[in-house]
């Protein structure tokens, strides 16, 4: 349940500087114990030479700062290392620059994060672009005759595996969209076919009662109204059964929501099923509570105990827990034993997503996160309105 993605950020980050600081020394060495010949032309190509490695460095660790920005970098990353190519080429192969490793390295980084965010058409630009000033580089600045200009090879190379990487982020984050649209859809899904039960519920009041009162100002007199009533219930109750047992076909979790009028500790409780520890104040235990916010309830903790046993097979401590804080009512899962690098991470955060529309739906929030001593806790807080109807203001049908 605990999320390696910002500390695998930061290693791929620190990998990146460590890498551009690297090259960026490798060519100060290179110039100092190389410099150039003598006059005009040399001295303006050194002085050029000298930050431009640092500021294509420079630029390359901008776009995770600035990723909507990847195309003008990777444009400026590419300019300066041509524009130092064109000044040796001026000099008719009598000038040798530096080796250009922080631009082969900068132009390199901006090859894949340009395949990965920008669209077919400019990130094809962008990559040629950027790999003609890769491979022009050594092959230009030291001559095609010097031993030098083999540096070329592996600035292709580099370039070719830079662009198979982008590619390779760009289908993942495209998987993951279309992960997260599917589980939308399935969320959205499951919320229609509840409303199915909530409409059929209430629908099925109020056709019972038109009958009663059609049936009473027919006959009044002659006719047992109690016994008239109790066929009318049995026979919503029939009907209820029937619609029931049509959305229960439909429905593909295992777990059906808790009928209407179910009230909050019910609803909790049968969620948790037994495989947890619930705390529930003495105020929330009888409270009815709307079907909308009993199925949100249901299936919030439903969700945190799936995630339970997915990501923390060896907790021993599971405790669901409902109190009200304030003008909030307060849902938490909590379980120990969270590992920490979980062996198996298929859907992780889904069942997140689906949990916090439910609830955002209904007003309120969740969080979902790890707290101190290897634990995990989920939290929901719904708004409650006035004491006589803590409820009332919620949206119907969700």
């Amino acid at each position: 349940m605990t999320s390696t993605g910002p500390q695998a950020r930061r290693g791929v980050l620190v990998t990146e500087l460590a890498v551009l600081v690297a090259a960026v020394a490798v060519d100060l060495v290179w110039q100092v114990r190389s410099p150039g010949p003598p006059g005009t032309l040399a001295t303006v190509v050194g002085s050029f030479a000298s930050p431009s490695g640092s500021a294509a460095a420079v630029l390359a660790v901008l776009r995770r700062r600035f990723p909507r920005h990847v195309l003008g970098l990777g444009v400026a990353v590419a300019a300066l290392s041509l524009v130092g190519t064109a000044l040796v080429a001026a000099g008719g192969g009598a000038l040798a620059e530096g080796p250009p490793t922080a631009e082969v390295c900068a132009a390199a980084l901006l090859v894949g994060a340009g395949c990965r965010r920008l669209p077919p058409v400019r990130a094809a630009a962008l990559t040629a672009a950027l790999g003609a000033a890769m491979v022009a580089a050594p092959l230009v600045r030291f001559g095609l005759d010097s031993t030098e200009a083999l540096l070329g090879v592996p600035a292709a190379v580099l370039w070719g595996a830079a662009l198979a990487v982008g590619l390779v982020l760009r289908d993942a984050d495209r998987r993951h969209v279309v992960a997260l649209d599917r589980v939308r859809t399935d969320e959205r899904l499951q919320l229609a076919r509840e409303l199915h039960d909530l409409v059929a519920h209430h629908v099925s009041g109020i056709v019972v009662r038109a009958q009663a009162a059609r049936v009473v100002a027919e006959h009044p007199a002659g006719h047992d109204p109690v016994e008239v009533y109790r066929e009318i219930e049995e026979a919503g109750v029939e009907a209820l059964t029937a619609t029931r047992r049509l959305v229960g076909m439909l429905r593909s979790r295992e777990h059906a929501p808790p009928p209407p009028g179910t009230g909050f500790g019910e609803a909790v409780r049968a969620a948790a099923d037994g495989r947890s520890t619930v705390d529930m104040s003495e105020e929330l235990e009888a409270m009815p509570v709307p079907p909308q916010l009993a199925g949100t309830v249901h299936r919030v903790v439903l969700e945190a105990l799936t995630n339970v046993r997915r990501h923390a097979p060896g907790a021993t401590d599971v405790r669901v827990s409902a109190f009200t804080d304030g003008d909030d009512l307060v849902l938490e899962v909590r379980n120990d034993r969270v590992p920490a690098q979980p062996a198996d991470r298929s859907g992780s955060g889904y069942g997140v997503i689906g949990m916090a529309e439910r609830v955002t739906a209904l007003g309120g929030s969740l969080h979902a996160g790890p707290e101190s001593g290897d634990r995990w806790r989920v939290t929901a807080r719904l708004p409650l309105g006035p004491e006589d109807s803590p409820f009332g203001h919620l949206p119907k049908g969700v």
